[in-house]
């Protein structure tokens, strides 16, 4: 249902709709248990390195492995990313599915070279499309090719917001907010911060 709004909830700047959105209730666990459902179908995400005289800039990254909070991408190490990175390692990864739930997640990357052993466990069929062969036995695109580099995200906060309405439900809400003046409860916003994330590494969820 949606929620009442109070001239003392506005004079207070805590409209419902930023307030009652952020979920403490819910246990830790079961917060990343819902974090991990929303990103790990998707397989993909933004990726924002900061460039310099430009800003944030983002392009679209598969993502090659989660390792609990954090995570790990194949890349070209001749892309632009890696020379941002090597000036300011702070990077977000952005993830949001057709239900609209979406995370956000701010950390650090570093960056590793072709002798990180991890390229081999994390390498897939048709990563090679995006390297090419050039015949030489040296740069073919395989788990080998020196080109091929990791990014590790180590994440330091995330936030997202999973829907609790089914799309019937979610119109519905929406449409009985609109016409009695209330605030649409449609989902729930949490955070989660560096202790937390640190828990979740030390736990293994």
């Amino acid at each position: 249902m949606p929620n009442p709004l109070t001239k003392s909830e506005v004079d207070a700047g805590n409209d419902p709709s930023v307030t009652k959105q952020y979920d403490t209730d819910t246990p830790i666990d079961q917060q990343f248990s819902d974090l991990y459902k929303i990103v790990d179908p998707l397989k993909g995400c933004l990726m924002t390195t900061i460039r310099p005289s430009a800003g944030p800039t983002s392009r679209a990254m598969a993502v090659a492995k989660r390792v609990g909070p954090d995570f790990l991408f194949i890349a070209n190490i001749n892309s632009r990313k890696f020379s941002e990175l090597d000036k300011d390692p702070t990077i977000q990864l952005t993830f949001q599915n057709s239900s609209m739930d979406w995370v956000s997640i701010s950390g650090k990357a570093t960056t590793r070279s072709n002798d990180d052993p991890r390229i081999k466990e994390v390498y897939s069929k048709g990563v090679n499309a995006w390297f090419g062969d050039l015949g030489d036995g040296i740069h073919t695109g395989m788990p080998e090719d020196p080109r091929m580099a990791l990014i590790e995200v180590k994440s330091h906060y995330i936030t997202y917001w999973k829907g609790t309405r089914t799309s019937a439900g979610f119109v519905k809400e929406v449409a009985q907010a609109s016409l009695t003046g209330q605030v649409a409860d449609t989902g729930v916003q949490r955070e989660l911060k560096d202790d937390s994330i640190q828990m979740a590494r030390d736990s293994g969820y």
